[in-house]
């Protein structure tokens, strides 16, 4: 594995730690590290990225999946969201984080976390169809 993948790796890590243990404050707390939150039927499309920032999203988008499956705690879909989200905060790429909620199988209200860079899909794709967005922030 190349150096900058390994530092990609680690910072991966310690950002879904991060995540995990915000995830668990009280969601009034947690959504003032989040940023702010707009409507979530917002009309503005999201400008497109410059091939730099979109290489860096990819990598983002990697580490993420390749580490959250091997840690000795829970990352899901929210926690993936926030970690992504810091990573490409701390590399100057603004994203939006959604949240959803709904009942795709008709036996149990579910909720999901997505993040968007751009026009670009980083975590928590593919989103059911069910899921109505309940909020997102910026």
């Amino acid at each position: 594995m190349r150096r900058a993948d390994r530092r990609l790796v680690v910072e991966a890590m310690a950002a879904l730690l991060t995540a995990r243990l915000r995830s668990l404050l009280p969601f009034r707390v947690l959504a003032r590290h989040l940023g702010g939150m707009v409507p979530s039927r917002s009309p503005a499309p999201p400008a497109p990225l410059s091939p730099d920032k979109e290489t860096s999203v990819f990598a983002v988008r990697w580490a993420i999946a390749a580490v959250a499956p091997w840690l000795p705690f829970r990352t899901q879909c929210l926690q993936q969201a926030i970690a992504a989200r810091a990573m490409l905060a701390r590399r100057g790429i603004s994203s939006v984080l959604h949240l959803g909620v709904g009942d795709p199988t008709g036996t149990k209200l579910v909720a999901h976390a997505w993040l968007d860079a751009g026009r670009l899909q980083v975590t928590g794709y593919p989103v059911d169809p069910g899921l109505a967005e309940v909020g997102r922030f910026t």
